[in-house]
């Protein structure tokens, strides 16, 4: 390295996706800093004790099937840095109102028996998926490239015509009952968008496969132990990393061969913008942002008291009841409004993992979609579905913490209007995010590359987005 530079690359951010960046740069011998405006680490993986002492709550992600299932992750020794991954007995349950449950299991065949007459369906639909994942992640999970995809065409075709169909219309076409439609609109919902709309089945499917091929675990202790790994095993490369330092201008960083923003595109403009050249400005101003969400967590003086007992074995419950309930509740979020029965989504870490809350205590981890910046309190609502299916519910409240759009922005910038997802992901922003280029981690600017959600795949805390920006900055600047 050149004595005008500081260090090979700087990364801003301190969340999974920098961090996996900086650790790739760093597996590759080059010097690295990593610059994080919080006073800790971690991004969408923090943990904290948000209601009451000795209750652990994840302050964003909580269940990661993408964080054992990424292909990058899974290359590093990150359980010799204190990550341990638990794995309930069920990866997801949805309770109907009848009082029973469709379940999720690494098993297909344990699966497909709950959803009662589809049971057969679900089998062919789903096996080919699983029995191809490694292809379709080395396909999908990152930009789109000609080359895997051609090199297993056949193999990689059941996942791409589904995914790319409006979900609601894959529902009902291939199950003939409540049961399989209701549990895979639950998955397909993830993607935040309407269920009538192209490309809404991606993250259903893809959530669906993961349940079998990895399951959907948790970090034992809470989402910091993921980048708390990850920060260990940088600092053992030999990375820095820096917190508590917000970066207001790319001047004011150290001198450095190549920048990677884990930031969106408002914050990369307000940071770096008149490093870019105009037209790329105005690509960015365009990107789009999509709902929001509304969490509450919840400390309680029990388990929740689902109706189902199958839901008393999942690490993550889907509430919603049935297709067209979940369909009705993204699109009123869709057209800017709050639906009356909103699809919540549950995730109860302490059933599983006692270092969550004391003895005879739980934690419960719960949201909605709401519109992009809503200030509508969805208190109310979302605990008027959870005692639907959970009576008595309300009593065994010790104590929560909600955070609206506004105060989850504030906590990550990058969670803009409340988006937790770093943008829309329609088709229009799948792999085009955030802008058309052919490597989309680049920009104009040959030193300056982005590693955020905002990238393709994506949300979730996987780690892909800062792998390949890494390659990207490796394959260019920093060779």
């Amino acid at each position: 390295m050149s004595t005008l530079y500081q260090y090979d690359a700087v990364v801003i951010g301190a969340g999974p996706n920098g961090l996996a960046a900086a650790v790739d740069l760093a597996q590759a011998g080059r010097s690295v800093l990593v610059v994080e405006a919080s006073e800790t680490i971690g991004g969408g993986s923090r943990t904290r004790e948000l209601t009451l002492p000795g209750f652990q709550h994840d302050v964003c992600s909580a269940v990661h099937p993408l964080g054992i299932g990424s292909p990058f992750l899974r290359t590093l020794p990150l359980e010799q840095y204190g990550l341990e991954w638990v794995q309930p007995p069920l990866s997801v349950a949805h309770p109907l109102d009848d009082g029973s449950a469709v379940t999720l299991t690494r098993s297909i065949a344990e699966s497909a028996q709950s959803m009662g007459l589809d049971a057969h369906a679900y089998e062919r639909f789903i096996t080919p998926v699983v029995e191809h994942w490694p292809m379709i992640a080395d396909a999908f999970l990152g930009p789109l490239r000609p080359g895997p995809i051609l090199q297993h065409p056949l193999a990689l075709t059941p996942f791409s015509l589904n995914a790319l169909r409006p979900a609601h219309e894959l529902l009902v076409h291939t199950f003939k009952g409540e049961r399989a439609r209701a549990v895979l609109a639950g998955l397909c919902a993830h993607s935040m968008l309407p269920l009538e709309k192209v490309s809404s089945s991606a993250a259903g499917l893809l959530l669906a496969t993961l349940a079998h091929v990895y399951g959907w675990p948790m970090p034992r202790g809470g989402s910091q132990r993921i980048v708390d790994a990850l920060a260990a095993y940088l600092r053992f490369l030999g990375g820095e990393i820096m917190t508590d330092t917000e970066v207001k201008s790319i001047d004011a960083l150290p001198r450095a061969r190549a920048y990677l923003f884990d930031v969106t595109p408002r914050q990369l403009l307000r940071i770096a913008g008149s490093r870019l050249p105009a037209g790329y400005q105005r690509s960015l101003s365009r990107y789009r942002y999509g709902p929001g969400a509304f969490k509450i967590d919840y400390a309680l003086d029990g388990p929740i008291p689902w109706r189902a007992a199958a839901c008393l074995q999942a690490g993550t419950v889907h509430v919603g009841a049935t297709l067209e309930e979940i369909a009705d509740a993204e699109r009123q979020v869709w057209r800017g409004e709050h639906s009356e029965r909103p699809y919540v989504l549950v995730a109860q870490q302490s059933l599983f993992d006692d270092s969550r809350a004391p003895e005879g205590k739980h934690t419960a981890w719960v949201y909605c979609h709401v519109p992009n910046g809503s200030t509508v309190d969805m208190t109310a609502a979302i605990e008027a579905q959870l005692e639907r299916f959970a009576p008595g519910f309300r009593d065994r409240i010790l104590a929560r913490h909600i955070s609206n759009p506004q105060a989850l922005e504030r906590y990550n910038a990058n969670y803009i209007g409340g988006d937790i997802n770093g943008g829309v992901l329609d088709l229009g922003q799948l792999f085009t995010r955030p802008t058309v280029r052919i490597v989309p981690y680049s920009t104009p600017a040959k030193d300056i590359f982005i590693c955020s959600s905002s990238t393709p795949p994506g949300g979730g805390v996987h780690g892909m987005c800062g792998y390949f920006a890494a390659r990207a900055a490796l394959q260019s600047v920093l060779r």
